[in-house]
């Protein structure tokens, strides 16, 4: 591994923190010490700020063709390295290795299908209402971008606002989670070694606050992509009425599933444990109140019980492990805090609902099963972000609507039907920014992500996605003969 860089990026230079500050990266699966990496603050923020304000008027001004080039570079060298950046993710996030390697395999789509709708930002020319005026519409990039991402995908929750501003014409400061850094770090180096100039791509790893603080008072940082907690982004839209700064912000969720009586219930359990266990359920879309209509609960809830009780939890480095650990001790104490708070107001354990036994490090909670889950309990309106299955019946399918839409969130909600009727008008009554009808998976390039409520502002990905990165310009001619 001796190729990669695990140093702070600044000015097309690799650089440790100003003030010499580490950060103990731990396993945790394992509870042990991987490296120490550089750790910063407000010194290092501002400059990458300066350096990417520096470097944005050449970048900004070449042709999406040539950025586009970068970014399809970009894309090889991932692939070229893709089983070897897995384990680096793999290691600090704790995620199975078959996921880790998944998510760095996307991270060259993000990166191809930027390159190419880069090419496709188009303007308009708009007939005017005197004949000697012209009236154009131009898309520019809006500037600095500034990106603060989320520990949970590591190399998605980067890529897919990096890969948009970049094609768009920004240049940008990232700042990663503490507990993932080595991931964003390597995405840094795959676009300095592919040609970004200096500059254009800039990665601080420091102080979450006195880095946030930098951003939201430079007003060279034009806008702001966020992605984590709801509690953190309302601090954002508060810090960024001062300077006007944009924002993304992609924040938590509570997904429903409305599993109707007319599935395969056997392939809907098996469907359900899969994507609801993945990343230990440290997915801010991940399914997490299942509404299964009750001709059907009990056999659901025996096969996905029975299939819950068969996955192998452990470090993700195991190729049998299908679930690793959480990502650190105080998100694992959550997640047990909520079933035990559950529990104690009548909900049941079915399967799972302690720390594996077999598992004396890490930090690792077993998939559980729970049902008897009421609207009153903690497990139900806030997000677990963890490994955690509530099972809900309903007779009622409108009873059932309201009760998926009765929470703060609306990012994903998921639809489980063969009936077309009850699927449009699900996908079209339950008030969340992406609707998956018999379909697990609400993130793609091409397609917008994100969410209504208080799952934040803003789309990622798609045309939506590139146009958060750009403004508007209008330009008048007069006098035209």
């Amino acid at each position: 591994m001796s190729d990669f860089r695990f140093q702070q990026l600044i000015g097309g230079q690799w650089t440790d923190a100003s003030d010499g500050g580490t950060w103990a990266l731990l396993n945790p699966a394992h509870e042990t010490l991987i490296q120490h990496v550089p750790f910063g603050g407000a010194e290092d923020a501002r400059a990458a700020i300066d350096a990417a304000h520096k470097a944005f008027p050449a970048w900004s001004r070449q042709t999406p063709y040539e950025r586009g080039d970068v970014l399809f570079r970009t894309a090889d060298w991932i692939l070229a390295r893709a089983e070897a950046l897995a384990r680096i993710t793999t290691e600090e996030a704790g995620k199975p290795y078959v996921e880790a390697l998944a998510e760095w395999r996307s991270a060259a789509n993000y990166f191809r299908w930027n390159a190419e709708e880069g090419k496709r930002v188009y303007g308009r020319t708009i007939p005017a209402r005197v004949a000697t005026r012209r009236i154009l519409v131009q898309r520019q990039p809006i500037g600095v971008v500034a990106t603060i991402t989320a520990w949970n995908f590591p190399v998605y929750n980067v890529v897919r606002s990096w890969a948009a501003a970049l094609a768009a014409g920004c240049t940008v400061v990232g700042r990663p989670s503490e507990y993932t850094p080595r991931s964003a770090m390597l995405i840094a180096q795959a676009l300095h070694e592919s040609g970004a100039p200096p500059g254009v791509v800039n990665l601080v790893n420091g102080d979450p606050a006195a880095v946030a603080q930098v951003m939201l008072d430079d007003p060279r940082c034009r806008k702001i992509s966020f992605t984590g907690s709801t509690r953190v982004g309302k601090l954002l839209m508060d810090g960024a009425s001062r300077t006007v700064t944009r924002l993304s912000l992609e924040l938590g969720g509570n997904a429903p599933v409305l599993i109707l009586p007319d599935v395969d219930v056997g392939q809907i359990a098996k469907d359900a444990v899969a994507w609801k266990f993945r990343n230990c359920g440290q997915v801010c879309v991940a399914p997490q109140r299942f509404f299964v209509h009750a001709r059907i609960v009990e056999e659901f809830t025996e096969r996905v019980a029975e299939l819950t009780a068969r996955l192998t939890v452990g470090d993700g480095q195991d190729t049998a492990t299908h679930v690793g650990p959480l990502i650190n001790a105080r998100q694992r104490d959550r997640v047990e805090g909520l079933v035990s708070d559950a529990v104690q107001r009548g909900a049941q354990v079915i399967v799972g609902g302690q720390r594996p036994a077999h598992l004396e490090r890490g930090y690792f909670y077993a998939p559980t099963v729970i049902g008897g889950v009421r609207p009153d309990m903690p497990l139900y309106h806030e997000e677990t972000f963890g490994p955690v299955l509530p099972v809900l019946p309903f007779d009622d399918l409108q009873q059932a609507i309201a009760w998926a839409n009765d929470t703060e969130y609306g990012l994903a909600a998921f639809v489980m039907t063969r009936d077309l009727n009850s699927a449009f008008v699900l996908s079209e009554r339950l008030e969340y920014g992406m609707v998956c009808v018999n379909d697990w998976l609400p993130a793609t390039p091409e397609a917008p992500f994100g969410g209504v409520k208080q799952s934040g502002i803003g789309r990622e990905s798609g045309t939506e996605g590139l146009e958060d990165y750009l403004e508007t310009k209008t330009v008048m001619f007069a006098g035209i003969s």
